[in-house]
């Protein structure tokens, strides 16, 4: 049984490198039994084009030089990818192949379908061939032994028996695509795009779950991703607008591919070869998914009226110039869209029934739900006509504009219709993570946000993550009602769970709020970003985790324009990354911060004079809940550590966390043995601090615990520890419990610059939170 067709197009297959990548891709992801159907590797079709042109014109030396181009790509392949032995036999049999074409175009007996199904045949049996290497049961097969036409129809009940009969159960086969033949065995091309094509036909034929196009791109966007920085990515598209945008000139899915899923429960995935961990587009039947906004732009194309159009003329045309057609009827008029290089074999095929209306015409389609049509076309008119795009023709249908111009749409204007068109009535959906304190006051202050966040965009609460519990609603939870949601929808999961969960959310955006402390979350944030989540973070686990992965993950939030802020993470609700932020964009430069960045050491060193002993500030402090647990994690200043390594790497400094020497606010020996141990031996940190307070005062100093980041001269020195603050300064003023941090910068030198302000409480921090909420969501604006 076929559980899925993948199919990997030129790109995919463009180098040795390629094919590696593609074969791991196969190893990861099929089963004995799976379809794997190819194109030509690279650019071959085009070679091979180019060697009938020149047949056709009797061009002799162009076709041997390019037999010889043909040979050497295809050695290069077969020596890079192949063992000896097998190596041998392939170079062989390409041998022959290419002695057979040069001789028959010296006989002047070559066919154009059966020189162009070569490049197929070669990518196909390579592939085999390096799988086999691998130790893979893998086969090539012929599509011109499953595929069979009869003056251009398919023979569907044949071509499924010969499927049922030759597509191994046992084995990989790897298909070729774009070719078939006709009933007296001659080799037929299917055209444009025509592997995907037979991709899905194959698909149909072997009743298999799901087709899969591999491509260089990750998936359909709401535009041109080249083009405009933040197109979207949809996860779930309907079949419905696929063929539409198909038709329309949408470049990553055409008319034809879609059709063979017509009527049938067969999964469409489009996903990207070249990052494989990324998230795909599902294309699924009408209903499964809400209709998304589009922009498609047109080049080179010419607009035809059409008298007495018969049913299924259309599809004739369409295989005739092999090309996707739409066509749509104004004023009871009949009206063609063809590229402008067909338009003489259109207009000669209909035989005095088709008109020239406008030609050499550009422009663009959104595609869009049919309530937001209407005003669409206004805004992207007069979006068109401030640029100086006047459209010379322009049609509004249920589902659709079309406005076409005389010039075509750059990069800049398409921007622009981008921002005004698609951007409004964009959906995020927020995933919570962390139900305490700071998660609560976070979800009420949520409800009262919700007015002024809904301004740009819609925004709903979708799940709740509580250590292994979960609550999700994909339509959005009540915040009136989540504590009785909670309780009696939440249910126990494991990590795949989760991430499936995350991945069938049908939103534009996402966001995983994450307001745990847990180590072991933060480590899933690579997955969420493979699902195309932007990240906001109070956890500090994932700033400060080890270089390589941290660089890792934030180049693979660049390359799908996802953002990341946690603010939070360090100074509860204070502006610190901000401001660090403004600093360097306005072309400052940091030379020097120290502060106090954990609110519990603040309350302690602040609030210590000596009249009582330290442990019982630390006593009280615990009671009070302004510690850990065990007060010794918040002694230890691993915390404050770690806050430090996050606004070192806001400089864009590459510190690991034992970069930054540490000084604990405790004998090291209090450290071991458990809490009863310490309370046994406390007297060792009330002789500690007093020693250390009484040789500040020496000095007219008090002590600190502070972190501290230095830059001179290109050299880094970080620390954490206790500190003498001279009487009078700002550290030294501190209230109790507040954070504080004093940053000399090159305008900042003799006068340094302070933000001071409480360092931790759940309103604070649920409110800093949102702030990094606010800030996405303008961003994403």
């Amino acid at each position: 049984m076929v559980n899925i067709v993948h199919k990997f197009g030129g790109s995919s297959l463009s180098s040795a490198e390629r094919y590696q990548a593609v074969a791991n891709i196969i190893l990861a992801h099929t089963e004995a039994g799976d379809c794997v159907v190819v194109s030509a590797a690279g650019k071959t079709t085009n070679t091979l084009v180019k060697l009938w042109q020149s047949y056709q014109q009797s061009d002799q030396q162009a076709v041997s030089d390019i037999l010889l181009q043909l040979d050497n790509h295809q050695r290069t392949l077969i020596e890079q990818l192949l063992s000896p032995t097998a190596r041998y036999a392939a170079l062989n049999m390409l041998e022959q192949e290419l002695a057979l074409i040069a001789q028959q175009a010296q006989q002047q007996s070559l066919q154009e379908a059966a020189l162009l199904a070569h490049g197929e045949v070669w990518s196909a049996r390579l592939l085999a061939t390096y799988l086999q290497q691998l130790g893979l049961a893998a086969n090539d097969v012929d599509a011109r032994q499953l595929f069979t036409l009869n003056d251009g129809q398919l023979l569907h009940q044949k071509n499924q028996q010969a499927c049922a009969q030759l597509i191994s159960a046992n084995s990989i086969n790897v298909v070729t695509g774009f070719i078939a033949a006709d009933c007296q065995a001659n080799t037929v091309t299917l055209g444009r795009n025509g592997s995907d094509y037979s991709a899905t036909l194959l698909g149909s034929y072997c009743n298999a779950q799901q087709v899969s196009i591999w491509t260089d791109t990750q998936g359909v966007f709401s535009t041109d991703p080249r083009k405009v920085k933040k197109a979207i990515k949809y996860s779930k598209v309907c079949r419905g607008q696929a063929n539409l945008l198909a038709r329309l000139g949408n470049p990553v899915l055409h008319a034809k591919t879609l059709s063979p899923l017509k009527n049938t429960d067969i999964k469409l995935v489009v996903r990207s070869s070249y990052e494989t961990e990324a998230s795909a587009t599902e294309i699924v039947k009408e209903g499964y998914s809400k209709a998304k906004r589009f922009i498609t732009t047109l080049e080179n194309i010419d607009l035809l009226r059409i008298d007495q159009l018969r049913g299924g003329e259309i599809g004739e045309l369409s295989q005739l110039i092999q090309h996707s057609l739409h066509h749509f009827i104004e004023n009871g008029d009949t009206y063609l869209l063809v590229p402008a290089s067909a338009t003489h074999q259109v207009v000669s095929h209909l035989q005095g029934r088709a008109n020239i209306i406008e030609s050499n015409l550009h422009g663009c389609a959104v595609v869009a739900p049919s309530n937001d049509v209407a005003q669409l076309f206004e805004q992207a008119t007069q979006v068109l006509t401030e640029q100086s795009l006047t459209p010379r023709f322009s049609h509004q249908d249920a589902d659709y504009i079309l406005l076409l111009t005389d010039q075509s749409i750059d990069s800049d204007v398409l921007t622009l219709l981008h921002d005004k068109l698609i951007n409004k009535g964009q959906e995020l959906a927020i995933i919570v993570a962390g139900l305490g304190n700071v998660g609560e006051v976070f979800i009420e202050q949520l409800s009262q946000q919700l007015n002024r966040l809904q301004h740009h965009f819609s925004v709903k609460l979708v799940g709740l993550l509580r250590s292994r519990a979960m609550l999700f609603s994909p339509s959005g939870i009540a915040l009136e009602q989540w504590q009785s949601q909670w309780q009696n929808e939440a249910i126990d999961y494991q990590q795949d769970d989760l991430l499936t969960r995350i991945s069938e959310l049908d939103y534009e955006h996402k966001v995983v709020i994450d307001i745990t402390a847990s180590e072991a979350f933060s480590e899933l944030y690579p997955a969420f970003v493979n699902l195309d989540c932007h990240l906001i973070s109070a956890n500090k686990y994932a700033g400060t985790a080890n270089n390589d992965w941290y660089q890792s993950l934030r180049r693979n939030l660049a390359e799908r324009n996802l953002l990341w802020r946690y603010n939070t993470s360090v100074g509860a609700g204070l502006p610190i990354n901000f401001a660090l932020a403004d600093l360097q964009n306005s072309g400052d430069s940091i030379t020097h911060i120290e502060g106090v960045f954990s609110g519990t050491l603040s309350w302690l060193c602040s609030s210590y004079d000596g009249s009582v002993p330290f442990s019982d500030l630390v006593l009280q402090a615990q009671q009070m809940g302004y510690t850990e647990p065990d007060p010794r994690e918040d002694l230890s200043g691993r915390d404050m550590q770690r806050k430090l390594l996050i606004l070192a790497r806001e400089l864009g400094l590459t510190l690991e966390l034992d970069d930054i020497a540490l000084t604990p606010l405790m004998p090291e020996q209090l450290a071991q043995g458990d809490w009863q141990s310490f309370l046994d031996n406390k007297q060792l940190l009330d002789d500690f601090i007093a020693e250390k307070a009484a040789d500040a005062a020496k000095d007219n100093k008090v002590l600190r615990y502070t972190g501290a980041l230095t830059i001179a001269e290109g050299k880094v020195t970080a620390k954490v520890g206790l500190a003498y603050a001279t009487q009078g300064d700002a550290l030294a003023n501190l209230t109790p419990g507040d954070n504080i941090f004093v940053i000399n910068s090159q305008w900042y030198s003799d006068n340094a610059l302070v933000i001071q302000g409480p360092g931790a409480g759940k309103e604070v921090t649920a409110a800093g939170v949102h702030s990094d909420l606010y800030w996405l969501i303008q961003n994403l604006k």
